[in-house]
C-alpha cells in the first residue's frame, strides 16, 4: 500500500527518502549525459574537431537513448527499479571514462554513442516514484523527480568548465568528465543499498509479457505498430548524418537502414505475439486502457523534452558565438535554461494535481510554442540579460510541460508504467535527434522556429487527450484483481 505520511520535502523518511535518493540518481545521469556540452569548446580545441564533428557528437549523445529507454522500461517493469537503476549507473561509468581518455574523433564518437544509454535512467525513477506516492500527489512527486534530476545538465554546465580550469592545462576537460564517471560508479552502489522497490505490504505488479507493450484492443495494436515507426526513422536519420561526416560510407548507411527495417519487422512480430489475446477475444472492460493516451503523450514529449535536450546541447555554443562569451561565462549563462527545472517541472506536476492534467498541458504547450518563437529572434544586438530572460521564460513552459506529461504517464496502467514511460521518453529523444539534425543544416533562428511549429502540432494532438479518472485494474499472477485510483480528489 502507498505510505500515508505527509508530503514534506524536508523529510528524509519513508516515501520522501525514496524520492530524494531517486531524484539524485537521475541528477547524476544528467550530469554524466550532459558533461559534453560545456566542454565542447575545450574538446574542439584540444582535438582539432571541425563543426560537422561537433554537431555529430551532439546527435550521437542522444541517439542510443531512443532504443535504450524502451529496453530499460521493459527491464524496470520486469526486475524492479532498484536493481536496474543501480546497474545502469555502474555500467555507464565505463564509457564515461573511455570518453575522458579518447584522443581522436572516432573514439569520442563511439564512447559518446554508448553514453547515450545513461539517458534511459529517467524511465526507471518514474516507476519507482509511482510505487510510493498516491495519485493526488503523483504529479508533484514525479515533477520533483524529473525537474531536480534534469537540473544535472545545468549543474554540469555551471561547474565543469570551472573544474576543468582548476585542473588546468589542455587536459583539464578530461579530469572534469572522468570525475562525473566516478560519481556515477560510486552512487550506483549507494542506491542499491538504500532503496526498496515498493513500500512494505505493497505488491510490485509485473507485465505478463516483458518483450513488448501490452494493449487491449485490435485497433490499439495497429496504433502501437504505427507509433513504433518514428523511433526507427530517427535512427535511420542518424545513420544518414554519420555518412555526411564520413563515419559511415554510403553502403554502410544502406546496410544500417536495411538492418533497421528488419529490426522493426522483428519488433512488430514481438508486439503481435505479446498481444495475440486481443486478436481472438475481447479484453474485459475493467482491464482496458486507451493506447491513444500513450500516443498523445509521445507527441507532447517529442516537443517538450526533445527540444530541451537539443537546446541544452547547443545553447552554450550558441551564446558563445552570438555574444562572444568565454566558455566559462557561456556555460553559466546557458545553464539558466536548465536551471528552471528546479521549479518549473515540479510546478507543472503540482498544477496538474490541483487543476487537471489536460487543461494544464494545453496552457503549457501553447506557452512553449510562443517561447521558442521568441528565442528565434534573439540576435547579437540584444543585451545578454534579455536573451537569458527569454530563454528562462521559454524553459519554464517546456519543463513544466514535461512535468505535466509525466503526471499522466503513471496513471494509464501501473504494470506497464516502465514501458509506457520508456516509449514516451524515447519520443523525447526522437525529438532531440530530429531537432539536432535540423540544427546541423539551418541557422539557430530557424532551428528555434521549427521547434515552435512542432509545439503547435502537439497542441492539436492534445485536444484528443482524455482526463484520467476513476480506477485502473491490475491482475496479479494468481488472478487477484487490485483496483488503483487514478483520479484527482475533489
Amino acid at each position: 500500500m502507498m505510505t500515508s505520511e505527509k508530503f514534506n520535502l524536508l523529510s528524509f523518511t519513508g516515501k520522501m527518502r525514496i524520492l530524494h535518493l531517486t531524484w539524485f540518481a537521475f541528477f547524476l545521469t544528467f550530469v554524466v549525459w550532459f558533461n559534453l556540452a560545456p566542454m565542447l569548446q575545450a574538446i574542439r580545441t584540444s582535438l582539432g574537431l571541425d563543426q560537422a564533428q561537433v554537431t555529430t557528437l551532439l546527435v550521437l549523445n542522444v541517439a542510443l537513448t531512443i532504443p535504450a529507454r524502451i529496453v530499460i522500461g521493459m527491464l524496470t517493469d520486469l526486475y524492479g527499479p532498484r536493481r536496474v537503476y543501480s546497474g545502469l549507473l555502474i555500467a555507464c561509468s565505463i564509457p564515461c571514462f573511455v570518453f575522458a581518455v579518447a584522443d581522436n574523433f572516432t573514439q569520442l564518437a563511439l564512447a559518446r554513442f554508448a553514453l547515450g544509454f545513461i539517458g534511459a535512467g529517467f524511465v526507471i525513477g518514474i516507476r519507482m516514484v509511482s510505487e510510493w506516492f498516491p495519485a493526488e500527489e503523483l504529479g508533484t512527486a514525479e515533477g520533483i523527480y524529473g525537474g531536480w534530476g534534469n537540473f544535472g545538465s545545468a549543474a554540469a554546465a555551471f561547474t565543469l568548465p570551472t573544474i576543468a580550469l582548476w585542473f588546468g592545462g589542455e587536459n583539464g576537460w578530461r579530469w572534469a568528465i572522468a570525475l562525473t564517471g566516478l560519481m556515477s560508479l560510486v552512487y550506483g552502489f549507494i542506491y542499491y543499498a538504500s532503496v526498496q522497490d515498493v513500500p512494505k505490504g505493497s505488491k510490485y505488479f509485473r507485465p505478463k509479457n516483458a518483450t513488448a507493450m501490452e494493449v487491449t484492443s485490435k485497433g490499439d495494436l495497429m496504433f502501437l505498430l504505427v507509433m513504433k515507426v518514428p523511433l526507427y526513422i530517427a535512427l535511420g536519420a542518424l545513420a544518414w548524418r554519420l555518412r555526411n561526416v564520413a563515419i559511415f560510407t554510403t553502403p554502410t548507411m544502406y546496410i544500417v537502414w536495411f538492418g533497421l527495417l528488419l529490426l522493426y519487422a522483428y519488433d512488430s512480430m514481438l508486439a503481435v505475439r505479446a498481444n495475440r489475446r486481443v486478436l481472438t477475444e475481447e479484453v474485459p472492460a475493467f482491464q482496458r486502457y486507451s493506447f491513444k493516451q500513450v500516443a498523445i503523450l509521445n507527441i507532447l514529449y517529442f516537443a517538450t523534452f526533445g527540444s530541451e535536450l537539443a537546446v541544452v546541447s547547443m545553447l552554450p555554443l550558441f551564446f558563445a558565438d552570438t555574444f562572444g562569451l568565454s566558455p566559462v561565462v557561456a556555460g553559466m549563462v546557458a545553464s539558466a535554461y536548465a536551471f528552471m527545472n528546479l521549479m518549473s517541472r515540479p510546478g507543472g506536476g503540482w498544477i496538474s494535481d490541483r487543476f487537471g492534467r489536460k487543461p494544464t498541458l494545453l496552457i503549457l504547450t501553447a506557452g512553449l510554442a510562443v517561447g521558442y518563437a521568441a528565442m528565434g529572434i534573439i540576435g547579437s544586438a540584444w543585451p545578454v540579460w534579455l536573451a537569458v530572460v527569454v530563454a528562462m521564460a521559454c524553459s519554464f513552459f517546456v519543463q513544466a510541460g514535461e512535468g505535466a506529461v509525466f503526471a499522466v504517464v503513471p496513471l494509464i496502467k501501473r504494470s506497464l508504467t516502465g514501458q509506457i514511460a520508456g516509449m514516451t521518453g524515447a519520443y523525447g529523444n526522437v525529438g532531440a535527434v530530429i531537432y539536432l539534425i535540423v540544427y546541423s543544416v539551418v541557422d539557430a533562428s530557424t532551428f528555434f522556429f521549427v521547434i515552435a511549429g512542432t509545439a503547435v502540432l502537439g497542441f492539436v494532438a492534445l485536444l484528443f487527450l482524455e482526463e484520467p479518472s476513476g480506477e485502473i485494474a491490475e491482475v496479479d499472477e494468481d488472478g487477484t484483481v487490485t483496483m488503483i485510483n487514478v483520479g484527482l480528489k475533489a
